[in-house]
């Protein structure tokens, strides 16, 4: 027991003591301020004077690779309204070897004369649909220029026109005065001949005794969309069992497979 102070005379002060909670503020606060100042210390400054730069942000992706242009083939049948426009223009008729259940539209990309890809069709028979990609396949691969491509029906069934358009095309039961064979017998007539690039490779008509279109390229000399013996179009096209100008006169734009028309095998799978 403490002995009360005299009266009188004045109490000793006790020592002041921090709360633990006082202390442990000022220490964490301490500790902060270091960290801070560390931290200060050791960021690069820029070149401004001690500001911390971002971080740089990350170089985009380069955009992926197109694939390269592919012939991307399609055959189908043809639908009512290619064939009524055929029929219309006087493409078929009553009396005509192949009909419309016998006949494929081939669709695909060619390139042209200026290096560009375009899209074409052919009217074919079902039986040399296979060939006919394989050939066209061949022909694209190696960057045969071709002209167009397009069914004769764009041309209002006239092969006259279609052949000075220097189109390309396949299947045409012609009209009476555009036949050069019997139309039962005629490969095109059947859906079994192509006639490629007629400018470049024009046909000898004796009824008019001239070349047709064109006599300016009737020289077989190599020339941008000719077709050579033992050129990539000769290859293409005989490889499948093909027969070039098989006419007795020079028809340098026409290939068949036989005549007369008959079903038709090809020589590879």
């Amino acid at each position: 027991m403490r002995t009360p102070p005299a009266p009188g005379a004045v109490a000793p002060r006790r020592p002041f003591r921090t709360p633990r909670t006082g202390r442990s503020l000022r220490a964490a606060a301490l500790v902060a301020a270091t960290t801070l100042v560390a931290t200060a210390c050791s960021a690069p400054p820029d070149d401004s004077g001690g500001t911390v730069r971002p971080a740089a942000s990350p170089t985009p992706a380069a955009p992926p690779t197109p694939p390269p242009p592919a012939v991307d083939a399609s055959v189908g049948p043809l639908s009512d309204r290619q064939w009524n426009r055929m029929v219309a223009v006087g493409m078929w008729r009553e009396g005509c070897p192949v009909g419309r259940k016998q006949l494929r539209r081939v669709e695909l990309n060619h390139w042209d004369f200026e290096g560009e890809v375009r899209r074409g069709e052919l009217i074919v028979n079902a039986d040399t649909a296979a060939s006919v990609v394989r050939i066209f396949t061949r022909l694209f691969e190696q960057r045969f220029p071709i002209r167009r491509m397009a069914s004769v029906e764009a041309y209002g069934g006239d092969l006259d026109a279609g052949l000075k358009a220097d189109n390309t095309s396949a299947f045409n039961c012609r009209r009476p005065d555009q036949i050069n064979a019997p139309f039962m017998e005629s490969p095109h007539a059947n859906g079994r001949a192509v006639d490629l690039n007629p400018r470049e490779n024009p046909w000898q008509d004796l009824r008019k005794k001239a070349w047709f279109p064109g006599a300016e390229s009737s020289a077989r000399t190599p020339g941008q969309g000719k077709i050579l013996k033992g050129g990539p179009v000769w290859r293409a096209f005989t490889a499948e069992g093909w027969i070039w100008q098989n006419i007795s006169v020079a028809d340098y734009m026409h290939f068949d497979t036989g005549y007369p028309s008959v079903p038709f095998r090809p020589r590879t799978p």
